[in-house]
């Protein structure tokens, strides 16, 4: 059953496609979920220009030492933490590279913190802790794109010259209009109306998959299709990389696991054994 759309609301917060979701059986939720889940890559696909475009001026100010924050709130601001968080065990890199800030500080990544989105004014202050100047990004991350904290904090990183950016799931938002490079993915109605965990928090991941791992490549993070610089955090990454020496190098497993041991990286050991 088909609702009727209130026109003068968000995308994100319309009625969903579905209704009487408790009389439906668990086959037709998760099989109505998927349908709905289908819409996310065609929206993100759209954005493929908005995404390539950001992605090109942040590498740029990258190359020359520059960061990136995420600012948001809820969903939005734990999937900036997470991705945030992947990057140097995945990549090598400090963890000062790419920084996720969310909405009521670590506290808001397990419970929600009330009323920390509604201050227009918090994120700039949180952004001047780090220092952040003209070779910085501030990429907003926000489905509804009205969500104030991070709408002020682009709002004062622009002003300041950084760089700006943010991923939205509604189009002509506040945060978009406020950002030098929106990045929209509209996905559309949420199976569970207002539910933006599902199709927009996974198109924002999506996106951020994206940009990060885009970013990390252009920066030299990548050989050929390969994690040369990750972290060996535990035996399954020690192995990994052991055996992307023996494949690179062609010799056997033991020495292969030797030179990494030694040099910490993949990367680094391949560039000792042939120096």
């Amino acid at each position: 059953m088909t609702s009727k759309k209130n026109k003068s609301i968000s995308v994100t917060e319309s009625s969903s496609h579905f209704d009487n979701l408790e009389k439906m059986t668990v086959e037709e939720l998760i099989t109505n979920i998927n349908q709905e889940d289908a819409n996310v890559h065609r929206a993100v696909q759209k954005a493929l220009p908005q995404i390539k475009e950001l992605a090109e001026r942040i590498i740029k100010r990258m190359e020359q030492g520059g960061r990136v924050f995420y600012l948001g709130a809820g969903t939005s601001g734990r999937l900036g933490v997470l991705d945030a968080s992947e990057l140097p065990p995945t990549f090598g890199v400090p963890d000062n590279m790419v920084i996720g800030l969310i909405a009521g500080g670590d506290r808001a990544l397990r419970q929600a913190v009330e009323a920390a989105e509604d201050d227009a004014n918090k994120a700039w202050g949180e952004l001047k802790e780090y220092k952040v100047d003209e070779l910085d990004t501030v990429i907003g991350i926000a489905a509804s794109g009205t969500t104030p904290y991070v709408i002020g904090g682009i709002e004062h990183a622009r002003k300041n010259g950084l760089l700006t950016g943010c991923i939205t799931c509604n189009p002509d938002s506040k945060v978009a209009a406020v950002s030098e490079f929106p990045i929209e993915a509209i996905v559309g109605p949420e199976f569970v109306t207002g539910s933006t965990r599902l199709k927009a928090g996974t198109a924002q991941k999506m996106i951020l998959n994206m940009l990060t791992t885009t970013i990390m490549i252009k920066l030299g993070r990548v050989k050929g299709n390969r994690m040369v610089n990750m972290q060996l955090t535990n035996k399954k990454l020690v192995d990994r990389g052991a055996r992307m020496i023996m494949d690179e190098l062609k010799i056997p497993y033991e020495q292969s696991r030797d030179l990494l041991l030694k040099y910490g990286s993949v990367k680094k050991a391949i560039d000792a054994y042939n120096g």
